[in-house]
Formats: C-alpha cells, sequence, structure tokens
C-alpha cells in the first residue's frame, strides 16, 4: 500500500497531455507552452534583445510589449513584472533564453 501512492503520483505525471503537470496542484508548467507561441516569444526577445533590455531598465517600451504580448503576459501584472526584471538584470543581460523562458512561465504558456 505504501508503494501504491508514489506509483500513482508518477504514473499521473506521465500521462499523455502535453505536458509536466504538477500532481498535487494540478498547475501545468510553462513547458507545455506551444511550439508556435514559444517561437513569437523566443522572436521578439532575440530580434530586439538589445532593445528590451533597455527597456527593461527604463521601465517599459514597445519591443518590450511586444514580448510581454507574444508570452500572454497579463496586462495587469506587467508593472510587477518590469520590477522583477529590473532586480534579475544581471540574469537577462548575456541570457536571451532566460527571459524568453521566464515570460513564458509569466503567460502561463497559454496564447493571448
Amino acid at each position: 500500500m505504501r508503494i501504491a501512492l508514489p506509483c500513482l503520483i508518477l504514473l499521473s505525471a506521465c500521462a499523455s497531455g502535453g505536458g509536466m503537470q504538477n500532481p498535487f496542484t494540478g498547475v501545468t508548467s510553462a513547458f507545455t507552452a506551444p511550439d508556435r507561441q514559444r517561437g513569437a516569444v523566443e522572436l521578439a526577445v532575440k530580434s530586439e534583445f538589445p532593445a528590451i533590455l533597455m527597456q527593461i531598465d527604463s521601465g517599459g517600451g514597445p519591443a518590450l510589449s511586444a514580448a510581454f504580448d507574444a508570452a500572454g503576459v497579463p496586462v495587469e501584472d506587467r508593472p510587477a513584472r518590469i520590477i522583477q526584471m529590473q532586480n534579475d538584470a544581471g540574469l537577462y543581460q548575456s541570457n536571451p533564453g532566460a527571459l524568453t523562458q521566464a515570460l513564458l512561465v509569466w503567460g502561463g504558456g497559454q496564447m493571448s
């Protein structure tokens, strides 16, 4: 009986459905972002990366807004996310992949 619960949890995590889902909370991770969305966010970030970094420092701008839009980050969450990115600027300075992943997580992996 002790092994039944861990096996059930592991099997539920392996169920098809296209993603990694926390079996305790039911929350699906950002790794399940559709390829189309992930590609759109990567394109928005990598094509305007220097401008996005400057716009993070200045508190916003069109390139950063386009990246937020591509990721589906709710408009009401963006001011707090900008502050968070300003505090984590060292993480993003040379790593567009980290910024892309953060945007996907904040956007919930769903198209807006």
